[in-house]
């Protein structure tokens, strides 16, 4: 904890510490950071309109500044400098989404039955499909929710695991059989499962849902990624995106996990998620490998990544200068991998930061004052050993984000609450910090 709390403290240290710099400023200095301020190229041709304003507007302030830099050219000059492969990210999220659409679309068509469970159109969720990356190019993995509903006769009834406990670590999705005697059309013979005396509807429990993805009534994890699994094969032999990839299916017990290499022997990672919605909200129950060493087949954890990501989406199209929150998350979470804070962590502090800072402060002149910002947010929630879950008991989330009500009128969820019951010193070394963030500010690396 001590550790944790030295680290962050030297990094609030070195922001305040750039910003000073334009009091006094180096010529030498202004000059030979203004030299290598140099025009980034994505590689893609491919890029929003929006991106190519924001990067024009960065581009034409540097340029105007001719004099040795002042506070707010050093803010933008460090801006430039951090990596921002956005439109990569964008072009390639698109690419990623046609690709499982066209897959989910066979499984409407082709392979699809009464006994599977219907698929509803993917939602992309984690940082990629947010607008930013913590990781390098390369190494994204692109994260997308398979919605289920049940299959006709069926009904889902979402079991939210101990009482009270939120968010809700053990639920389970109980599936029952539903009457279908009255939802065919007139004088047509509608075969029910609960009340047709069939033995292949009655009997025959191979070729049920209930017998193939569930155990003891309950919708199974690892059965459904299986049957999703070996499903997907065939669906990628009938789309035109095989003559252009290979797929490789990767072992997962809780997902799908894709691999797909082109001619140019660049990879493309892709990890379907299957969740069951929450009622009409935003929050699903999920089959994300869960934090617990062992986990139950049957046990689908409560998942906020579809409310994260429509947040985002939502906070960047009302900031004047958009995507210029997730530059400066995607900042502190290179500065601080490998060093014992979590990216769930940094991502809630900005969350927060985001609805209590106006939104036209997170701009390329305040660049710096914003780090310094999420370091002192972080710093407080290690000396009080609390940091609030974004959506528990938070009565400020934009309603465009749709939660159950028990969420908003819960008690606020301490994030931090392992750091308050472990009194341990964390012994990890201390990272050259100062020497990373200055590579990232003045090359981009």
């Amino acid at each position: 904890m001590a550790s944790l709390l030295f680290r962050t403290f030297l990094l609030q240290s070195i922001f305040q510490l750039l910003r000073m710099v334009g009091d006094e400023p180096d010529e030498a200095t202004g000059e030979r950071m203004q030299w290598r301020t140099t025009k980034r190229s994505s590689g893609f041709k491919e890029s929003s309109s929006r991106d190519t304003e924001e990067e024009d507007e960065e581009e034409q302030e540097e340029s105007n500044a001719e004099a040795p830099p002042d506070k707010q050219d050093l803010d933008r000059i460090y801006a430039r400098r951090v990596q921002w492969p956005v439109q990569k990210l964008a072009f390639r999220c698109q690419l990623v989404m046609e690709l499982v659409s066209n897959i989910l679309g066979v499984f409407h068509g082709a392979l699809s039955d009464c006994f599977s469970p219907v698929l509803q159109p993917a939602i992309g969720v984690g940082s990629a499909f947010e607008g930013w990356s913590p990781r390098d190019d390369e190494d994204v993995v692109y994260h997308l929710l398979v919605p289920l509903k049940p299959p006709l006769g069926h009904t889902f009834h979402l079991e939210l695991g101990t009482t009270g406990e939120i968010p809700a670590k053990d639920s389970r999705v109980r599936v029952e059989l539903a009457c279908t005697c009255t939802t065919g059309s007139p004088g047509e013979d509608t075969l029910c499962f609960l009340h047709n005396p069939k033995k292949q509807l009655r009997s025959n429990k191979a070729a049920s849902f209930l017998g193939t993805l569930c155990t003891s009534s309950y919708l199974d994890v690892q059965k459904t990624a299986q049957w999703f699994q070996s499903k997907v094969k065939t669906a990628w032999l009938l789309l035109p995106q095989s003559r252009c990839y290979d797929m490789k299916v990767l072992p997962s017990s809780r997902s799908c996990k894709l691999q797909l290499k082109n001619a140019s022997e660049r990879t493309l990672m892709v990890e379907l998620l299957f969740g069951v919605q929450q009622g009409d909200s935003d929050i699903f129950l999920s089959s994300q490998t869960p934090d617990a060493a062992f986990t139950p087949s049957t046990t689908w954890p409560q998942s906020y990544a579809v409310a994260e990501a429509k947040f985002f989406r939502h906070m960047t199209s009302q900031a004047p200068h958009g995507r210029f929150p997730l530059r400066c998350l995607h900042l502190c979470t290179r500065i601080l991998a490998g060093t014992g804070f979590s990216t769930s962590a940094l991502k809630t502090i900005v969350m927060h930061l985001l609805i209590t800072t106006p939104l036209s402060g997170w701009c390329a002149k305040d660049f710096l004052l914003r780090l310094d910002n999420i370091m002192h947010y972080l710093r407080q929630c290690l000396e009080t050993k609390r940091l609030n879950h974004f959506f528990v008991g938070n009565e400020n989330v934009p309603k465009e984000i749709a939660l159950p009500p028990a969420l908003q009128t819960a008690e606020p969820v301490n994030l931090f609450q392992h750091l308050a019951q472990d009194q341990a010193t964390h012994d990890e070394p201390l990272r050259p910090l100062q020497d990373r963030l200055t590579r990232l500010l003045f090359y981009g690396i």
